[in-house]
């Protein structure tokens, strides 16, 4: 058994401890001394196992460098078999190491029958290694599904896929305030209109950046060079759209979640760094409660690093770690009772920082157009170093299609 999955038992076994304890006293009592020291000598332990944990993940790959992700997903390569793939598949492997000379009559009539005419006038009709091609379906699919289940906002937001880049304008009201009347026997109604609003859904074109690979790679009939580049463009293109879907500005990229969310609470004077327990009830219940039965949390790791020491007003931590998370008789983290989402491109505790976000975040909509488009490049640049290169692209927006709250934010104070 490997270090990482050592510490990960641990964990399992003292989190499963943790929830024991807790549940031995009811919600509305007071935690008896002994269970409470208890409680928090295992948390103390798993906080220990946690920072092993994150120092062996930071070990094994750091976050953002060029190698690390070169080598994660050569390994990701290395596993994953070639074996029964579809024929959109089969076309895209023969693609990407050979280039449209590599298609077969039927692979290459199929390929153009189903890009655009912008990518069929890009192709060469002399040099077969080079032109553009339309991702096969399956495998664009694949890449948004792992995306979703990686990258923060994704993985709780709303999608849709469209088959044009045209604006979409969706209509926006806040009807939490709206009720009707009585009236009386031939009394005519009020007038109660409600106002309109529109959010506009722009998307825009998402780049992998150049990926180089050598000629050996691609000869080697050993190498999944499919599982290859799917690894790299859900690093590349999942890290750039999670950034803008978190904080992203609306102005030449896609709103933000938490730029979109109003400020539900805002932290006393002096808590420019801090987030207290009565905060985290506040900011729940800013929210309407016809979203906050959907309610989630969002924020980045080093809030749950201050949110998991804070005890409610009987002693009782509010975050109480999950264990055997996706097993049957497990428990996914909970904050207050309700679900996390992690997220690293959350801004960090700081004066007028929106550190915190909770709502429904179905209500925040991604758009995605069409399927992914990857170049293949074997220009002189490419072939005097041995390689051949490759870029992706992709069509993406995002907005929160929203005004009635359904996500509200913490700030920390100003000063």
């Amino acid at each position: 058994m490997s270090k990482l999955a050592q510490l990960r038992a641990q964990r399992d076994a003292k989190a499963k401890a943790a929830n024991d304890i807790n549940g031995k006293t009811a919600a509305d009592q007071r935690m008896p001394a002994a269970d409470a020291s208890a409680l928090d000598t295992i948390l103390n332990e798993i906080e220990a196992i946690d920072a092993e944990i994150a120092r062996e993940n930071r070990r094994a790959q750091v976050a953002g460098d060029e190698r690390a992700e070169h080598e994660a997903a050569l390994n990701a390569a290395t596993r994953e078999g070639g074996d029964g793939r579809s024929d959109e598949a089969a076309a895209l492997r023969a693609m990407l190491s050979g280039g449209l000379s590599a298609l077969s009559t039927e692979q290459r009539s199929a390929m153009y029958a189903r890009v655009n005419p912008d990518i069929r006038s890009a192709m060469s009709t002399t040099t077969g290694s080079e032109g553009g091609y339309t991702v096969a379906t399956e495998f664009s699919r694949s890449l948004l599904q792992t995306m979703r289940a990686e990258f923060a906002v994704r993985s709780v937001a709303s999608t849709i896929q469209t088959s044009t880049g045209a604006q979409m304008l969706f209509p926006t009201t806040d009807a939490t305030s709206e009720e009707g009347e009585i009236v009386g026997q031939n009394v005519t109604v009020t007038v109660g209109e409600t106002v309109f609003g529109q959010a506009a859904m722009d998307v825009y074109k998402y780049s992998s950046k150049s990926i180089a690979l050598p000629f050996e790679l691609l000869q080697d009939s050993m190498f999944d060079l499919e599982a290859y580049i799917k690894v790299l463009l859900n690093l590349r293109l999942g890290r750039i759209q999670n950034r803008h879907q978190t904080t992203g500005t609306g102005s030449g990229q896609p709103r933000g979640i938490a730029t979109a969310a109003p400020v539900g609470k805002v932290g006393a004077t002096g808590q420019t760094s801090t987030i207290t327990y009565d905060d985290l009830v506040d900011l729940e219940h800013s929210v309407d409660p016809y979203y906050r039965g959907a309610g989630k949390w969002m924020f980045h790791d080093d809030v749950l690093k201050s949110v998991r020491k804070i005890k409610d007003e009987n002693g009782r931590p509010i975050f109480i770690p999950g264990y055997e998370q996706g097993n049957p008789g497990g428990a996914p983290d909970r904050l207050l009772g309700r679900a996390m989402s992690i997220n690293q491109n959350m801004p960090t505790p700081s004066a007028n920082a929106k550190s915190v976000l909770f709502g429904d975040f179905s209500k925040y909509l991604i758009r995605d157009v069409m399927d992914v488009t990857l170049f293949r490049m074997t220009d002189s640049a490419y072939t005097l170093k041995g390689q051949v290169g490759f870029v992706a692209f992709c069509r993406s927006g995002a907005n929160m299609i929203d005004v009635g709250g359904a996500v509200k934010a913490f700030a920390n104070a100003a000063s």
